[in-house]
């Protein structure tokens, strides 16, 4: 061996030596997940005959439009004592669930929503509190899977600190015909309800969770609801993490 080759290899010797008198734990830098831009839920307790709560509906339009859909994601709950079950004349909007929101949370008028879960408010303030929302970052992010048994799965990651909660998983259906009180006192039996909250997939209140940073946690595989009333194409998974401070992230996919 020559002396340039003899150099070289006493080098790396070395090298590998004072490598492995390092600690393991003490090799590996820590990089903190990427921030997550918050969306926002906007749960719109309404029903059909409230004169007033197209009204709100027109506003969450506006409001998609402003901010868009995947930023603002709406889930309109009929409930209430203005909401209206199934008879065998006229199709219903109104759930057991949502009537149970709506009591839970002590609702006294409709048309009345919550944005990320802080305290109800009018339909004329929802542009501020969601611009105020919309301005923060995330602690989780949330991905829906859609299996192809038709099942869902949700994957939860923590981006910023360690989140304890409930994840809860809804089914919406867009595009729903049926009467709806108008404004002005007449009755639209063709009026296009959309974001229609059908059914909890997993309870009514959703499931523990718990989050660490940089750490993702999936649910097990849950079987979408089914009505032979429901067009599937027009069927999305709503998919939030909340806590006693409210909605940390919300999002939604389609069928």
């Amino acid at each position: 061996m020559n002396i340039k080759k003899y150099i070289i290899a006493a080098f790396a010797t070395l090298t590998f030596m004072a490598c492995s008198n390092i600690d393991e734990d003490e090799r590996l830098i820590y990089v903190k997940p990427a921030a997550v831009q918050r969306s926002v839920l906007l749960e719109d307790f309404t029903g059909q005959r409230c004169i007033n709560c197209p009204k709100a509906s027109d506003e969450i339009k506006l409001l998609q439009e402003q901010y868009g859909e995947d930023n603002v994601i709406a889930v309109s709950i009929h409930s209430g004592p203005l909401g209206f079950h199934t008879t065998p004349k006229f199709a219903g909007l109104s759930t057991d669930i949502g009537d149970e929101y709506f009591n839970y949370w002590k609702l006294d008028y409709q048309p009345v929503g919550m944005i990320d879960r802080r305290g109800a408010c009018e339909y004329t303030t929802w542009n501020t509190r969601i611009r105020e929302e919309l301005a923060k970052t995330a602690p989780v992010d949330i991905k829906i899977t859609i299996l192809p048994d038709g099942n869902v799965l949700a994957n939860v990651t923590g981006v910023d600190g360690n989140t304890t909660g409930k994840l809860q998983l809804w089914l919406t259906e867009d595009n729903v015909t049926a009467f709806q009180m108008m404004p002005d006192g007449t009755r639209d039996d063709n009026y296009l309800h959309q974001h229609v909250l059908r059914a909890a997939i997993n309870g009514t209140w959703g499931e523990d969770i718990r989050v660490n940073e940089g750490e993702t946690v999936s649910t097990k595989a849950y079987a979408l609801p089914t009505s032979s009333e429901w067009k599937t194409a027009d069927l999305s998974v709503v998919a939030f993490v909340y806590n006693e401070q409210g909605v940390q992230q919300v999002t939604k996919v389609k069928l």
